[in-house]
């Protein structure tokens, strides 16, 4: 297990080190964000360099490949489908610095090749490994067989976070803050669903998550508001493949729910907005996703950060303290 904190502690500074060359090179390439018109508070930040995915994913993946001892097929598929969508990403993310404008990838096109990797993601999961298609309920560690429904249901799931973290990261240090404590979380509650007694392959798997915390510590000290470089596509889509790729395949998809309310929060309130304006012509909130109406609330974007990372503390405690509760 030293080789868990080991990874963290690496990362971190890994991150913090390359950080600086990637907004320089980000300087360099022109790879700066365009700021979408109608978010006004956000003018200032137009020109922020951009793509600082790319800086996460290698600061957590090289000390995870020095790491890694024996069994670590699954970690190394978590991270193999982490980079395929941190490419997805980063194929928006050029788009959106070479032609001046926010859009990027079409939705079509976005979600079409995030179905394409989490059907081929689910089918490993599915046929591929020993869970099959069980889940874990939360707080009681019982499975229940979702037989032949569970590759649709790991293809949503695969979908659902990908874009809900893509959403969530709107603000100075949202997505980051978030999704550190959601990995610290997860890491807790694997170790309590295998009894502190972890396999080679579950050690690895929490080495992974470790390497991802830890360079998103790192990042955090160039993301935090004010912001000296965003992670763009290519690091939300990346965390969002990465975190669905933990959840399935430990089965702990549905205790990953509760401890990313927030991420669920992101993606209702888009949802709600969309359908509502649809039936009624008005809006629920005053701006989707949820971050960006508390900011039309007058609610400082730190204060918005600071909440949702409270928020993600207090529902991962709970998961904790009922899950210890119910298998004691």
């Amino acid at each position: 297990m030293i080789r868990v904190l080991i990874g963290f502690v690496l990362s971190l500074l890994l991150a913090a080190a390359l950080m600086p060359f990637v907004i320089r090179l980000a300087d360099r390439l022109k790879a700066k964000q365009p700021i979408l018109h109608y978010v006004k508070s956000h003018s200032v930040k137009s020109g922020t360099p951009t793509m600082g995915g790319m800086g996460i994913i290698a600061a957590a993946a090289l000390p995870f490949a020095v790491l890694l001892r024996g069994e670590s097929s699954a970690a190394i598929v978590c991270l193999i489908v982490t980079a395929g969508y941190g490419i997805v990403g980063f194929t928006d993310d050029f788009i959106k610095v070479h032609f001046r404008h926010n859009e990027g990838l079409s939705a079509r096109w976005k979600l079409a090749l995030q179905f394409v990797i989490a059907c081929l993601i689910s089918a490993y999961a599915f046929f591929g490994t020993s869970a099959g298609g069980r889940i874990y309920i939360p707080f009681v560690n019982t499975a229940v067989d979702l037989s032949y429904f569970a590759l649709a249901y790991y293809v949503f799931v695969f979908l659902a976070f990908t874009n809900s973290v893509n959403l969530t990261d709107g603000l100075d240090g949202l997505a980051g803050s978030v999704t550190a404590v959601f990995l610290t979380v997860f890491a807790l509650l694997m170790l309590i669903v295998c009894a502190f007694e972890p396999t080679d392959g579950q050690v690895n798997e929490l080495l992974l998550m470790s390497c991802f915390c830890g360079a998103l510590c790192g990042f955090l000290c160039f993301n935090r508001y004010p912001a000296r470089i965003f992670m763009g596509d290519t690091g939300s889509l990346a965390l969002g493949g990465l975190l669905a790729s933990l959840s399935v395949l430990t089965g702990l998809s549905l205790s990953a729910a509760i401890i990313g309310i927030m991420y669920v929060a992101s993606s209702v309130s888009v949802i709600v907005q969309v359908a509502w304006f649809k039936l009624t012509g008005k809006r629920v909130f005053l701006m989707a996703p949820l971050h960006h109406h508390f900011e039309q609330k007058g609610v400082h974007e730190n204060h918005i950060v600071a909440g949702y990372t409270a928020a993600t503390a207090v529902a991962g405690a709970s998961v904790i303290l009922l899950s210890v509760i119910f298998t004691v």
